[in-house]
C-alpha cells in the first residue's frame, strides 16, 4: 500500500514540477521559457515519465497495452467526426 501511495505521490509532485514552468505565464512568455528551458522541462517529463513506468512496474500493468486500450475507448468517446477542434466534454458531444 505505502509503496504505491508514495510512488502516486511522486508522480503528482514530479507532474507539478512540469506545471511550473507554464503556470501564471502568458502565451509569449511559455514560448520564450520553453526556448530557454527546454532542459529543464525534459528532465520534469522524464521524472515523470519514470514514476509513470515505475508503477506501472510495481502493479504489474503493461503500459503499452494500457496506452492502446485507452486510445480505443477515446476514439469511441470523442469520434473524430464530432471532436475534432472542440473541447467540450464527450457527454456534450
Amino acid at each position: 500500500y505505502h509503496m504505491y501511495k508514495d510512488l502516486a505521490i511522486s508522480l503528482c509532485l514530479e507532474a507539478a514540477e512540469v506545471l511550473e514552468h507554464f503556470q501564471w505565464r502568458n502565451h509569449e512568455e511559455v514560448e520564450k521559457h520553453i526556448a530557454e528551458h527546454k532542459e529543464e522541462i525534459g528532465d520534469e517529463l522524464a521524472d515523470v515519465a519514470i514514476y509513470v513506468l515505475q508503477m506501472a512496474d510495481n502493479l504489474g500493468i503493461d503500459i503499452i497495452k494500457a496506452i492502446d486500450h485507452k486510445m480505443e475507448k477515446n476514439a469511441l468517446k470523442y469520434p473524430i467526426e464530432k471532436a475534432k477542434g472542440r473541447y467540450e466534454n464527450y457527454t456534450e458531444l
